[in-house]
């Protein structure tokens, strides 16, 4: 099976060189300000543009208002935007028409009705991103090495693609891909904290570890 491997919150060479050596899918950045990960746009672009090509580049955002998308857009010019906020369909189609650019949605799944809920960005969103809810208090809707109950995604039954994430390692990857891999519309694994030694600063080994857990539980999955 063909998967995508996204390895986000990167924020130094030293990960992003090691998702490239691994052979990662999508290299994700944040540009939310109370992110542990944050990175300004002329960060991120100068950390980005030696590689570009290599991977796959995702502007990771949260409610962000025109100004700021534009501003990411125009000086670090992502492969892809994703949104992980309390956006609705009207404002990701608006993202979509302004900027030209196909569009992640993120949403927190805690009850059957979240995933439920899934089904108004049919038609809009280009790839789902299926992450866990934030625990209580935490206002960061991501990154917090939170596991959602994969049972239930048992029930996901639309036709836009979906990464799952929340709480991923190499120790539980093809635990999630043989889970994950038998539901329709299953894209890849999306993940963070998981392969970090501190938040933003990735270990390279864990890295490895983890495309590599995933890669082989994906090509053990019947077609």
């Amino acid at each position: 099976m063909d998967i995508r491997i996204k390895i986000c919150g990167l924020t130094e060479n030293q990960g992003l060189r090691a998702a490239i050596a691994a052979g990662a899918d999508l290299a994700g950045f944040v540009f939310a300000h109370d992110s542990p990960r944050f990175l300004a746009p002329a960060d991120a672009a100068r950390l980005f543009d030696p590689v570009r090509g290599r991977i796959a580049s995702v502007a990771v955002l949260v409610d962000p208002v025109d100004e700021w998308v534009h501003a990411v857009v125009e000086t670090f010019c992502p492969d892809w935007l994703q949104v992980h906020g309390h956006e609705s369909p009207a404002r990701l189609a608006e993202l979509k028409a302004r900027f030209g650019i196909p569009v992640i949605k993120g949403l927190g799944i805690g009850t059957a009705s979240d995933l439920a809920g899934t089904k108004v960005f049919h038609g809009i969103a280009d790839l789902l991103l299926l992450d866990a809810k934030p625990p209580n208090g935490m206002s960061r809707p991501g990154g917090h090495g939170t596991i959602f109950d994969w049972t239930q995604i048992a029930g996901y039954t639309g036709p836009t693609p979906f990464l799952l994430a929340g709480g991923l390692r190499a120790d539980n990857a093809g635990a999630a891909i043989a889970l994950a891999g038998q539901v329709k519309g299953f894209a890849g694994l999306d993940v963070s904290s998981g392969v970090e030694r501190a938040p933003g600063l990735k270990d390279p080994s864990a890295i490895a570890a983890f495309v590599s857990a995933a890669r082989a539980a994906a090509g053990a999955l019947q077609p």
